[in-house]
């Protein structure tokens, strides 16, 4: 399992995943699920994947390669993100209809989604949710985030705090928050985290870092948002209904 993040804001956008592909008492690997294709002062395209890995490995090698040897409209030359999106969401397919069948018939789930965000020069940042089918929706001031893999976790505190008016600073603590609630609760999400900031109409990589596990600000946060939570918790007001203790 896996667990992404894309958010659209008014300020940018801001992308995060994390790297565990497989998770047990003795065998727990790790695989980036975030790829960056960018040509500086032109466009920023950032794909976030969750599910079958060989599927969606295979489905961004094929982008790659069209990308780079192809003749026809690629990652670097489509005209916008909604072009992108129809890119990846035709690769999805065709990687599909060539590997699900042996897979089907061997008990393997080839399921697999993409986040797909960035900005094309002469159109603002977008952000794009591809489904398994290949088909996709956008965010939009309504619903300026999306998450793929295991969600459960880490919705509630995007819920609550994430607006398109977030800043990035925000957004990022928002994120590693999520991020810590869904490794705490799921051993299939683990560390190194990686994540990305895009400044809005920038056009390149605002910047790019992996989180260990042992990241100084990481466990910070952790920390911090630990003991936040004992203490707004104590901080509740009692329920009248409820019987005093002792004295």
């Amino acid at each position: 399992m896996t667990y992404c993040i894309g958010l659209n804001l008014e300020e940018g956008l801001l992308f995060a995943s994390d790297s565990r592909t497989n998770a047990g008492v003795d065998d727990v690997r790790r695989a980036g699920k975030m790829r960056v294709f960018a040509i500086d002062g032109d466009r920023v395209i950032v794909t976030l994947s969750a599910g079958n890995l060989s599927v969606t490995q295979n489905a961004l090698n094929l982008l790659e390669h069209r990308a780079n040897h192809g003749d026809g409209v690629g990652l670097y030359k489509a005209q916008s993100m909604f072009e992108v999106a129809t890119l990846v969401g035709d690769a999805m397919r065709e990687i599909r209809k060539r590997d699900e069948p042996y897979l089907r018939d061997r008990g393997i789930d080839a399921s697999a989604s993409f986040i797909v965000g960035g900005q094309v020069k002469g159109e603002p940042p977008r952000l794009f949710l591809v489904y398994l089918e290949g088909n996709f929706i956008e965010s939009n001031p309504d619903t300026p985030w999306f998450q793929i893999g295991e969600i459960k976790f880490g919705k509630p505190i995007l819920d609550r705090v994430v607006t398109p008016q977030s800043s990035l600073e925000e957004a990022t603590k928002c994120a590693l928050v999520s991020f810590d609630s869904t490794m705490r609760s799921n051993l299939s999400v683990g560390p190194p985290i990686d994540l990305l900031l895009y400044r809005r109409d920038s056009l390149q990589v605002s910047q790019r870092l992996r989180l260990e596990d042992d990241d100084a600000y990481l466990n910070q946060v952790r920390a911090h948002w630990n003991d936040s939570l004992r203490n707004a918790l104590q901080t509740l007001p009692s329920p009248a209904w409820l019987p005093a203790g002792p004295a």
